[in-house]
């Protein structure tokens, strides 16, 4: 018996997606388990969206903190995701994405890490062994 391998979304996606809890963008895919952060291990399921407006691809990226590692740590370069969960509205064509929207809509109270946002920032010796 052999297991059949549906690809759903295109690699050129992933690509352009980036984790808004710590801004990295890679993410492994656990088989039967889902889609995760590799550096802060949030979650992502991706889901077609119900109105794509013409665009060759309309995508909703729901980010879940639940599995997150030590997000309560302030110093780990993260931010957490309001009720410990959003999501984006991807609209595009490979090389051509772009967010529409972000539920909850970013404000006073929560902003979304930008991709690589934390690159250029040391984390303090006293908390690198916590993640």
């Amino acid at each position: 018996m052999s297991l059949e391998v549906l690809d759903r979304h295109s690699e050129a996606l992933f690509e352009f997606l980036w984790c808004p809890v710590c801004g990295q963008d890679v993410f492994t895919h656990i088989p039967f388990e889902g889609v995760f952060c590799k550096n802060c291990n949030t979650q992502v399921v991706l889901r077609e969206s119900r109105e794509n407006r013409g665009y060759e691809e309309a995508v909703l990226a729901c980010f879940d903190t639940d599995s997150t590692w030590n997000l309560h740590v302030d110093e780990k370069l993260r931010r957490d995701l309001p009720d410990g969960s959003a999501r984006a509205k991807i609209l595009g064509a490979p090389g051509a994405y772009e967010i529409d929207w972000w539920s909850p809509a970013p404000g006073e109270d929560w902003e979304p890490v930008e991709r690589g946002e934390f690159d250029d920032v040391e984390e303090p010796d006293e908390v690198s062994h916590l993640a």
